[in-house]
């Protein structure tokens, strides 16, 4: 099991091959990298050099023996685009296929693809499974012409009046299932965001809904840790999950893909530069101690 990085957290202070030397010393074996910068029309992935910028972030990559094993999409663009059929073909579409070919590229086996969730959840969850549905069938082909899996993650949004968290797309994990085997594709996976599980007020654990997805549909994660009510990207056992009954599932499914963190880097970005070493060593040995136990509980399952 690849133990990788959201290594984006610390490209602010460093430079791609700087922060792989950080993180592969601290033990780190591969890392996600970001291309939700494209969003802004501003991003160099947007230009038309971008197949060079994708080559070099490759061949550092190659180079340090650090693999880009998973990406994350572009999400949150400005306008409501699927009311903008004008937009959504013209600007949207396009980033979203360049995401999946960068991604290709960079060598990641999977691109972490947002479902649809712009508007109020309640009362529009079937509205938004048919357009989530299109917008997934839409993007297969691509997946499949570039050789990587897309995976659908799964969200949680604000209520709009009262403010606090609530349910959003595949926050429920039989919905879930049912987005990932509806698609029915080899290229279509689960990413589960374990913090988001945590979110919404829930009968269902992030345990529990990593035996519901089960080890077929779930290929990826994003590991980071929260308080129950705010969607904090901690590091674990830093909030309030309980990481022991995560890995435990882990293990039972036979979990094969990365354990990959989405932490923030707000801490290690804010510390003196010669702690670096040491924060990132300990981020390091977190990982390390986690995924531990899901082997052990993998060999004894």
């Amino acid at each position: 099991m690849e133990l990788s990085i959201n290594i984006g957290n610390l490209m602010g202070r460093y430079d791609f091959a700087k922060c792989i030397d950080i993180y592969k010393e601290a033990g780190f074996t591969a890392c996600d990298y970001s291309v939700m910068g494209m969003v802004n029309d501003a991003d160099p992935m947007n230009g038309d050099n971008y197949r060079e910028l994708a080559e070099a972030a490759r061949r550092i990559s190659d180079e340090k023996g650090f693999p880009i094993t998973q990406t994350h999409a572009p999400f949150n663009f400005p306008g409501k685009f699927w009311n903008d059929p004008v937009v959504f073909e013209e600007m949207i579409m396009p980033r979203m296929i360049r995401s999946i070919e960068i991604s290709a590229m960079l060598g990641a086996k999977v691109t972490i693809v947002h479902p649809f969730h712009s508007v109020v959840y309640r009362g529009n969850e079937e509205w938004l499974f048919e357009k989530n549905m299109e917008y997934y069938r839409s993007l297969i082909p691509y997946a499949k012409e570039y050789g990587i899996k897309i995976a659908v993650e799964n969200m949680f949004q604000a209520d709009p009046f009262r403010k606090f968290i609530v349910a959003d797309t595949c926050s429920d994990p039989h919905e879930f299932v049912r987005y990932v085997d509806t698609l029915d594709s080899e290229y279509i996976v689960a990413c589960l965001d374990v913090g988001h599980v945590a979110l919404p007020l829930s009968d269902y654990t992030a345990q529990d809904v990593i035996r519901i997805l089960g080890h077929d549909r779930l290929q990826s994660l994003h590991i980071h840790d929260n308080d129950y009510r705010n969607d904090q990207h901690l590091l674990p056992y830093q909030g309030l999950l309980d990481w022991m009954a995560i890995a435990q599932a882990l293990g039972e499914i036979d979990y094969q893909g990365d354990f990959t963190y989405e932490v923030n880097g707000r801490h290690i970005n804010h510390c003196d530069e010669g702690f670096v070493p040491y924060l990132a060593r300990h981020m390091g040995d977190v990982g390390k101690h986690i995924t531990a136990e899901i082997e052990r509980c993998r060999v004894k399952a």
